[in-house]
């Protein structure tokens, strides 16, 4: 990385990219383990860092989740992510591999947190660092989450892609430390997402650049190339990981574009019954109703065969007022290799989709008489023109340095294809309300044809349910917390207080007792029993 001598390194860890990004970005229906946030304008943080001598009796914070809590629920998410294990053990072996011997080591402390793993960095007395990295208890699929990440890094890498070098890993507990690990290169830089909100348009334009180049570095031309078992979330989430239906390799995009919806087809014979939405604040449009499963079937038509392997972003050529390089892409967890129509699309924290002058691709500007603005608007402005603005360079880079994924953004029925294909996938949960949605306003992309009066009725529930969502919005909030009820430990009192508060509101302007009893069963921010779920 000598190249980059005279740059400010960054390293890539973008959540939720749709077509970039496999690998942090969720199903929708995620598994309830994993639902730890990471925003790119508040991203999740660890603790102060603690260091630890291993000839010192280990920290309790190093098999515990300490970077936040939940609102509900918050026992079981931190059983799910208590991992117990020998941290002199895992010392040894992280001096092993990398040709050191345990006295070399002087100390180890916690990294970070995120939704599937916890990391340290084990510091040697010469200065060398390793970072080990342990998935939860709760992390899935057993062996293949640590096994197939291993292998995606070393076929980037063999690529001229910058992911971390991997010196060791295990993906059983079977071993001297009893726990899965791997231990990788510790990326030096900048997290991008730590100062993605600060930066200028010429930083934006340059990191777009090679975002792109990237991209274009990992699209796969060659039709015979597939990989399995497909290690995606939702093909092994909860009871689905004792199904035998195959997850792959994928022969062909038919096959691929099957899969996903064979599998929850697999798991409703032999597990489903009618269900509650999970989402709580969704229940009371359903009168509170157990709701049946409903079975979709959807015959695909030929589809470019093009792989991609996803994932964001490359090093590329600097624009003149920005010296930001990415040095490296971290993360590669549950990534697949898919037609790139199903994973074509601007990454999630990068995209802008819902407003008009992004989807007609216009220029970003900025109001002429944005000073005659009060502060509040000003402030509105200037955010929408920065969503516009990265929105923009994206697709123009995407253009310029990557063709195949600029003919798939551009397909006008490239997003509904996308949609279809995920929402057939998720995960059953009490509703399927986003597929019937998607497939109604598919007009002829889809083969299902639904009564004119079942239409209008999804379309009227859809409707309702997005206002549901919007107050469940309002309360996160009010109360300070992030997706599924997360937030810093230090706020946990005080969100809890408004919760309270918030449920007694709620139960005091009922009117009636039934509609009280409702409320009180379904309340969205108390604790709920999930295994009914799995």
């Amino acid at each position: 990385m000598s190249r980059f001598a005279s740059a400010r390194p960054v390293v890539f860890d973008f959540p939720g990219a749709a077509s970039v990004l496999p690998s942090l970005h969720r199903p929708r229906s995620l598994p309830r383990s994993f639902r730890v946030p990471y925003s790119i304008a508040t991203p999740t943080r660890g603790p102060p860092r603690r260091e630890f001598s291993i000839m010192a009796h280990p920290p309790s914070e190093f098999f515990e989740y300490t970077s936040g809590r939940w609102i509900f629920n918050d026992g079981l998410r931190h059983a799910e992510c208590r991992r117990v294990f020998k941290v002199d053990e895992l010392c040894r072996l992280a001096a092993e591999a990398v040709n050191r011997s345990p006295d070399a080591i002087m100390h180890m402390e916690k990294l970070a947190e995120g939704g599937f793993n916890r990391t340290f960095l084990i510091t040697m007395r010469c200065g060398f660092q390793t970072v080990a990295r342990i998935p939860y208890p709760a992390t899935i699929p057993k062996y293949f989450a640590v096994a197939s990440e291993v292998a995606t890094m070393a076929f980037l890498r063999s690529s001229g892609l910058p992911p971390p070098e991997v010196y060791g890993y295990s993906p059983t507990p079977n071993n001297a430390a009893g726990t899965e690990y791997i231990f990788m290169e510790f990326v030096q830089g900048t997290n991008l997402s730590d100062i993605w909100f600060g930066l200028g348009e010429g930083e934006i334009i340059s990191i777009s650049h090679q975002l792109a180049e990237l991209e274009s570095g990992i699209t796969l031309e060659n039709k015979s190339f597939c990989v399995g078992p497909d290690t995606s979330l939702r093909l092994w989430y909860g009871r689905r990981s004792q199904l035998d239906a195959d997850r792959g390799p994928y022969e062909s995009a038919e096959a691929a574009l099957l899969r996903g919806a064979e599998k929850e087809l697999a798991y409703l014979r032999r597990f489903g019954r009618p269900l509650l939405p999970f989402q709580r604040i969704r229940r009371e449009a359903y009168k509170y109703q157990e709701q049946p499963a409903v079975r979709s079937h959807r015959e695909p038509r030929p589809l470019s065969s093009h792989r991609a392997l996803t994932h964001p972003q490359e090093p590329g050529p600097q624009s003149p007022d920005s010296n930001l390089h990415i040095v490296g892409l971290i993360d590669w967890q549950h990534t697949s290799i898919l037609p790139l129509f199903l994973l074509t699309g601007i990454p999630q924290q990068l995209q802008n989709y819902d407003d008009i002058g992004s989807q007609s691709m216009t220029r970003p500007s900025l109001p002429e008489k944005l000073d005659d603005l009060d502060e509040t608007h000003q402030s509105e402005e200037v955010e929408l023109y920065r969503r516009r603005l990265v929105h923009y360079h994206y697709v123009k880079s995407t253009e310029e340095y990557n063709e195949l994924h600029y003919a798939g953004l551009t397909d006008p029925m490239g997003m509904l294809r996308h949609r279809l294909f995920s929402h057939a996938s998720d995960p059953w949960e009490g509703e399927t309300l986003e597929l019937k949605d998607c497939a109604d306003t598919s007009n002829r992309e889809c083969p299902v044809v639904f009564d004119p009066d079942d239409v209008r009725e999804t379309m009227k529930l859809g409707a309702e349910q997005r206002e549901a969502d919007e107050c469940l919005e309002v309360c996160r909030v009010v109360i300070g917390s992030g997706p599924e009820g997360w937030m810093p430990a230090e706020h946990y009192g005080e969100a809890m207080a408004l919760s309270k508060k918030l449920k007694e509101n709620g139960l005091a302007a009922a009117e009636s007792e039934e509609e009280r009893a409702q409320i009180a069963a379904h309340w969205l921010l108390d604790d709920m029993d999930e295994e009914e779920y799995m």
